[in-house]
């Protein structure tokens, strides 16, 4: 004897990865974001070619070599894009409207070819909007740190997400 739950027939529970709404965000609530992310030459040559970005302290060695820091720097565009898309899977899959601004961006410590970036965030602050029903603004301190816990970037990102139920 079978029952439904058990039947081959029986559809299985399905799971969809996805962010947060805005009543599951908990103010001081830390969320790490796993796995870390080890750095590249590659990375770094392509992500500042591609934006056109022809700074010598991502793309020559010989003379980056000759500056305080005696390499070549990551793009710190480049350590804020993957220290925001690293949140994307844990806090907004799904659940965001719109990015509404970054304030307080900081690199207090470069990021160098094969470092290991780690990123949290912490919540900072959330209210519901006031003009958009179903939608609430949600202030989040993103940190980065290297593999050795040294801060290489922070930055404040107010983002707008749906409400639970909201969402179209």
């Amino acid at each position: 004897m079978t029952d439904a739950t058990t039947s081959d027939d029986a559809e299985p529970r399905t799971v969809q990865q996805r962010g947060l709404f805005f009543e599951e965000f908990e103010l001081g609530t830390r969320y790490l974001h796993r796995p870390g992310r080890t750095v590249t030459e590659t990375d770094n040559v392509l992500f500042t070619t591609l934006t056109m970005n022809t700074q010598s302290l991502h793309l020559d060695a010989a003379w980056a070599a000759t500056q305080p820091f005696g390499q070549r720097l990551m793009n710190s565009m480049f350590t804020l894009a993957t220290l925001v898309g690293s949140s994307v899977a844990q806090l907004t899959e799904g659940t965001i409207v719109a990015n509404l601004g970054f304030t307080e961006v900081a690199f207090p410590h470069p990021l160098f070819h094969g470092d290991t970036m780690y990123s949290e965030t912490m919540v900072k602050d959330k209210r519901l909007s006031s003009s958009r029903p179903g939608q609430g603004i949600v202030t989040l301190a993103h940190t980065a740190r290297n593999q050795d816990g040294v801060v290489v970037a922070t930055a404040l990102r107010s983002v707008m997400v749906w409400c639970e139920g909201a969402r179209p």
